[in-house]
């Protein structure tokens, strides 16, 4: 419950994902990326393509 919430502040722009608590952020990342399909809102540590470079 709590990372859906967190997840949906991402979304918003509400909070980075690095403000999400450490014990969530896997969580939502999870959620970012295969619910939500927004990886790109999630760094390259968990899965995600924040940190990745633009070509």
């Amino acid at each position: 419950m709590m990372a859906m919430l967190f997840s949906q502040r991402v979304i918003l722009g509400k909070c980075e994902f690095e403000q999400v608590p450490k014990k969530l952020q896997k969580q939502v990342a999870g959620i970012l990326i295969d619910e939500c399909g927004m990886p790109e809102l999630v760094p390259s540590e968990f899965g995600g393509a924040k940190d990745a470079v633009s070509e």
